[in-house]
C-alpha cells in the first residue's frame, strides 16, 4: 500500500498543473456577465461538483483512460482550469495494461466532508471504490474497494447530520442483468466499507426506464436524489425526495429536453454560492465530440427543485443556451482546460491521457531539449488495429470545430522496419496520418479505420514516399465531426492527404486526438519520435 502510494505523489509530480493560455476555440464566458452552454465543449462526462467555501471542483467518468478521475476547479462555475487527476492508475494493475474499452471509471461523486475531499465511483465488474484527499490537487489515497459486486455502478455518498453515512448507487444491466433500480446502503462511519446489504429505493421501470446516476443530497428535512433516466441521449432529470433515507420517496420531473435542441439534458450536480444561488451542472450527448457539460439556473419551488427555465410553469424546467452568470460575489479571469502542448515544461501537460495503464518508459518530458519523445512500444500479440493498443497518448476534441497540428521527428531503430507514429483521430472507427519506416526512407498515409471496436483492420487512403524525418502533422475538424488532413515538410504549406472522414464516438467516450509511437515486433530496443509541440487553433 505504501508502494501504490510513493507511485501516486512521483507522478503527480511529473504531471502537475502548469501555467496555460486560454482557449482558442471555445470559451463559455461571453465577457459581459453572460456566459453561453456548453460551458466545457469536451467530454467530461457525468460531472459531479462540490463547493467548497468559493471554490467549485469537479470530476467526471474516465473509464479505461489514464490518469482517471480528472480534477478541475473553478471559482464561478463558468470558468474552468483542469488541476489534476485523482486516481494515477487503474486496478487492478494488470487487468487495465491493456484497453479495457468502457471499463475502469463510471459516473464518481465527489464530496467534501470534514476537511477532506472524497471522490466515490464504480467500476461496473469489480464493485464500488473509494479515494480521499486533503488537497484535491493530489495526490490522493490509494483505492478502497468498498463494496464488492458486478455491475454496481453510479456511486455517490450521503454525510449525514447525525454522524452516519450512505451511500446511493445504480445497476449496469449489462453485468448485474437488472437496471433501472436505485439502491442505498449503509457505510461505516469513516466511509470505506458497505454495512450489510444495499436496498432498493426506486424501480424506474414503469415510468423512468434506465433510471441511474443518482447524487444523494439532504435539505430541510428531505432526503433529495437527483437522477437522470430515459437514456443518455433520450431522457430527462428526476428528483426524488423522502423523509427517511430508505424512503418511501416520492418522484418528479424537474428538468426536460422541453422545446429547446438540447437533448438528453440529465445527470449531473446541484450547487449553490456564496450568495445563495442554486445551479445545475450536467451533460448532453453529441455524439463524436462525446459528453458536452452544461450550466443550468435551478430554484426551490414548495421542495422541488426546478431546472433551467420553466417556461409554463409545470415545474419542469427546459436548458437554457445563453445565460447570465452565477453571482458569486466576485468577477474572474476567463480560464479553460489546456489543449496545446509545447513540451517545454518537463511534464506532460494535464489534458493527456493514455488508452491503458502506462509503463515508466513510454515517454520522456525532455524539457533540455523542449519536446516529448515517446518510445516505440511493441503492439500486443492480439493486435488487429490501433484499438487493441494501450500507448495511445490522447486528448479531448475541446469544440466542434478545431485544427490539430503537431511537429514531430521520427527517430526509428535502423534495424527495424515497421515501426510508425503519427497524428491519430480514435473513436469505434478511426483515422491517421501514418508515419512508418521502411529501411529506406518513411511512408507517410492516410488510413482509416471502420469498425476497430468489431475487429476490423486499417485500410490505406492515400500514401507518399518522404524522406526527411521532420514532418508537420495537421487535422482539421469541422462541423459534423468531419476530419480532414494533412501535411506539411516545412511548416508553411499544408498538402492535403487522403479524404475526409467523420469522426464518431468511442466506448462511452467521445473521440479523442493524439498520437502514438509503436513497433511491430518484441526486441531488446526499439525507435522514437520527438515531438516538437502539439497546437489546437481555429
Amino acid at each position: 500500500m505504501r508502494l501504490i502510494f510513493t507511485i501516486a505523489v512521483v507522478l503527480f509530480a511529473v504531471q502537475e498543473a502548469a501555467p496555460q493560455e486560454v482557449s482558442a476555440v471555445w470559451v463559455a464566458d461571453l465577457g459581459d456577465g453572460r456566459y453561453r452552454n456548453p460551458v466545457l465543449y469536451s467530454d467530461y462526462s457525468d460531472p459531479d461538483v462540490c463547493r467548497v467555501g468559493d471554490d467549485y471542483y469537479m470530476t467526471g467518468s474516465s473509464f479505461n483512460c489514464v490518469p482517471g478521475l480528472p480534477i478541475l476547479h473553478s471559482k464561478d462555475l463558468v470558468n474552468w482550469t483542469l488541476i489534476g487527476h485523482a486516481i494515477p492508475e487503474l486496478t487492478p494493475p494488470d487487468v487495465f495494461s491493456a484497453p479495457v474499452h468502457g471499463g475502469g471509471v463510471w459516473a464518481p461523486a465527489i464530496r467534501y466532508h470534514d476537511g477532506e475531499f472524497y471522490i466515490y465511483y464504480g467500476d461496473p465488474d469489480q464493485g464500488i471504490f473509494m479515494t480521499k484527499t486533503a488537497d484535491p490537487a493530489g495526490p490522493w489515497e490509494p483505492l478502497v474497494l468498498v463494496k464488492e459486486g458486478k455491475g454496481l455502478i453510479d456511486a455517490c455518498p450521503l454525510f449525514d447530520d447525525d454522524g452516519e453515512v450512505y451511500l446511493a448507487h445504480a445497476y449496469a444491466g449489462s453485468r448485474a442483468g437488472i437496471k433501472s433500480l436505485l439502491a442505498v446502503t449503509r457505510l461505516t462511519p469513516d466511509g470505506k466499507c458497505a454495512v450489510g446489504r444495499s436496498y432498493v429505493i426506486y424501480d424506474g421501470h414503469d415510468l423512468d426506464p434506465t433510471v441511474e446516476g443518482p447524487k444523494f443530497y439532504k435539505k430541510d428535512g428531505y432526503y433529495y436524489i437527483f437522477a437522470p433516466a430515459g437514456g443518455v441521449s433520450t431522457g430527462w432529470q428526476l428528483a426524488l425526495r423522502s423523509r427517511e433515507v430508505f424512503g418511501p420517496y416520492e418522484r418528479r420531473v424537474v428538468m426536460a429536453r422541453g422545446g429547446t435542441d438540447i437533448n438528453g439534458p440529465h445527470q449531473g450536480a446541484w450547487v449553490d454560492t456564496v450568495t445563495g444561488e442554486d445551479w445545475f451542472i450536467h451533460f448532453q450527448d453529441v455524439g463524436a465530440h462525446g459528453r458536452i457539460t452544461h450550466l443550468q439556473p435551478m430554484e426551490w419551488h414548495d421542495g422541488w427543485p426546478v431546472i433551467g427555465m420553466d417556461r409554463d410553469g409545470n415545474g419542469c424546467g427546459e436548458p437554457v443556451t445563453v445565460f447570465r452568470k452565477p453571482d458569486v460575489g466576485a468577477e474572474y479571469p476567463v480560464a479553460t482546460p489546456a489543449e496545446s502542448d509545447e513540451f517545454d515544461s518537463g511534464r506532460l501537460g494535464l489534458q493527456w491521457q493514455w488508452h491503458a495503464n502506462p509503463q515508466d518508459w513510454w515517454h520522456f518530458a525532455d524539457a533540455a531539449n523542449g519536446c516529448l519523445s515517446l518510445y516505440s512500444v511493441p503492439v500486443p500479440e492480439y493486435y488487429t488495429s490501433l484499438w487493441d493498443v494501450p500507448n495511445l497518448l490522447m486528448q479531448k476534441t475541446t469544440a466542434p470545430v478545431f485544427t490539430a497540428t503537431m511537429k514531430l521527428t521520427f527517430r526509428p531503430e535502423a534495424r527495424l522496419t515497421g515501426e510508425r507514429t503519427g497524428l491519430l483521430v480514435m473513436g469505434y472507427d478511426y483515422a491517421l496520418l501514418s508515419l512508418e519506416s521502411t529501411g529506406g526512407g518513411f511512408v507517410l498515409s492516410q488510413n482509416e479505420c471502420m469498425g476497430a471496436n468489431r475487429g476490423e483492420s486499417e485500410t490505406v487512403n492515400e500514401a507518399v514516399n518522404i524522406y526527411r524525418a521532420t514532418v508537420y502533422l495537421r487535422v482539421r475538424v469541422e462541423e459534423g465531426a468531419v476530419c480532414t488532413f494533412s501535411y506539411s515538410l516545412g511548416g508553411q504549406r499544408f498538402t492535403p492527404l487522403g479524404k475526409p472522414f467523420r469522426a464518431i464516438e468511442g466506448q462511452w467516450i467521445g473521440a479523442k486526438i493524439g498520437t502514438f509511437c509503436t513497433r511491430p515486433v518484441w526486441n531488446n530496443d526499439g525507435g522514437r519520435v520527438d515531438i516538437d509541440w502539439f497546437r489546437i487553433t481555429q
